[in-house]
């Protein structure tokens, strides 16, 4: 890494704990899938960072035409694809790229995204926005050199996949999926529907896979990356 490269520090959150990716002048490390035991005595952060991304693997989110979108109908909106409490706090924010904003809630249940959000700090002493996981997967669209972009996380029984063709977006979505075969499922079905070739695509993932799952997705596909 260039010595003028910046410190760059990306978190995923779950209900089940965490994982991250750190870039600096050392390099490119990533975690594997982490306990909330191990949040203070993890030593990637007790430092700060030039860019912090935090996200949090919610199921509660839609993507909505920026014509389409006013504050006042944003809970309506995302009440007719997820299932919200009425305590649900519901957010969004605009994807200029896609022309459209994404809607969402961070009401699953957890409270370690606000811990990192305070915990992990940039170099100006900023909290991060805890943003969706599909934000992003989404975002990660601009830089994925393959002409055929299929994007994943997985982790506690929900699938996170956006797959375009270019810059066409044919799908983001979740997907309930109790186990890696059933994630898989899913996958290789999107892919059936958008007529694409797993044997000639990458397939990328932001949180981390398992040596078996890794395997198991060689076994289709041309190559794995992480994201």
């Amino acid at each position: 890494m260039d010595s003028n490269q910046k410190s760059r520090i990306s978190i995923q959150v779950s209900l089940s704990g965490y994982s991250f990716n750190v870039s600096d002048e050392n390099g490119v490390r990533r975690s594997p899938w982490l306990t909330p035991d191990r949040v203070f005595t993890t030593p990637e952060f007790q430092r700060r960072y030039d860019s912090v991304e935090l996200s949090l693997l919610t199921p509660k989110f839609t993507l909505v035409p920026k014509e389409f979108y006013s504050e006042e109908a944003a809970r309506e909106l995302l009440s007719d694809v997820a299932a919200l409490e009425d305590g649900d706090e519901v957010s969004a924010v605009p994807l200029e790229e896609r022309g459209a904003v994404l809607v969402y809630s961070n009401s699953v249940g957890e409270s370690l995204s606000r811990v990192l959000s305070q915990l992990v700090l940039t170099v100006g002493g900023s909290p991060a926005p805890v943003y969706p996981e599909i934000y992003y997967l989404l975002r990660s669209m601009e830089t994925c050199p393959e002409y055929n972009k299929i994007l994943c996380s997985y982790r506690d029984g929900y699938l996170f996949l956006v797959v375009a063709e270019g810059r066409t977006l044919l799908l983001c979505n979740v997907f309930k999926a109790v186990d890696f075969t059933t994630a898989l499922y899913y996958i290789f079905l999107t892919l059936k529907r958008f007529q694409l070739n797993p044997e000639v695509s990458t397939i990328r993932f932001r949180t981390p896979v398992t040596e078996e799952e890794e395997m198991a997705l060689y076994r289709y596909f041309n190559s794995v990356e992480a994201l």
